[in-house]
């Protein structure tokens, strides 16, 4: 019997709540529904979701909190809904451990497509080859350091490789430049964004079929960069 996903939907708004909760259900998925974040903190220890969606502007706990909170203990995926738009508040949500960020108003083909994105990737990290990552006609050896195209090896430098093994086991999920800094270059690093680019351009030249329409490494303008291992 295959096993429906069930997505804790956490929202004060009643017309979020009926709307995207009719279309997660039409959809096939099972979904339980939160007001507050302390509601959705009782049911994540209760009934533990596949999928989270959170709102960031809760009654009474931010969506951030519930998310910092989630983060200590669980790492099932979660995909931020909020109306708040700016760079800062995106950044925020995802270096506390949000999956994805998508912004109200929205298209509900768009909140789908990330959520079994979200889905996808939890799933290909159960069944994954150990050490082993596939995406496209790439393949990343994360024992052996090596990168392949095909049967054909692609030279990396040290920082190249562990820049695109941090993205690629976090594959398909934005991964903020702080966040990206403080883990290549450390502490010092995070705002020096200067460095990353300088890598990511590098990078793109060497693994990506056109670097000036990338495929599997992709920009998420003034946030972070995603790697994608196929198309939503």
């Amino acid at each position: 019997m295959t096993h429906r996903a069930r997505i804790l939907l956490v929202d004060d708004e009643v017309a979020i709540q009926r709307s995207v909760g009719l279309l997660l259900r039409s959809r096939g998925y099972d979904v339980d529904v939160a007001g507050t974040g302390a509601e959705a903190l009782r049911l994540i220890a209760d009934r533990p979701a596949d999928l989270i969606v959170l709102d960031l502007g809760l009654p009474d706990l931010e969506g951030t909190e519930v998310c910092r909170r989630v983060r200590t203990q669980s790492a099932v995926p979660i995909v931020v809904l909020s109306a708040r738009g700016v760079e800062a508040d995106k950044v925020n949500a995802l270096d506390l451990g949000a999956d994805d960020y998508v912004t109200k108003p929205f298209g509900p083909e768009e909140l789908l497509a990330r959520i079994r994105v979200a889905l996808r990737r939890v799933k290909s990290e159960e069944e994954t080859e150990k050490g082993l990552l596939r995406a496209g006609d790439l393949t990343i050896d994360y024992d052996r350091r090596r990168v392949l195209r095909g049967d054909i090896e692609i030279r990396l430098t040290p920082k190249e490789f562990d820049l695109l093994s941090l993205l690629a086991r976090n594959h398909d999920r934005v991964l903020t430049h702080r966040a990206i800094l403080k883990e290549i270059w450390g502490a010092p690093a995070v705002d020096q964004p200067e460095h990353l680019w300088t890598l990511v351009a590098q990078l793109r030249k060497k693994i990506e079929p056109d670097p000036s329409s990338p495929r599997y490494l992709l920009s998420e303008p003034w946030v972070g960069y995603r790697f994608v291992t196929e198309t939503a």
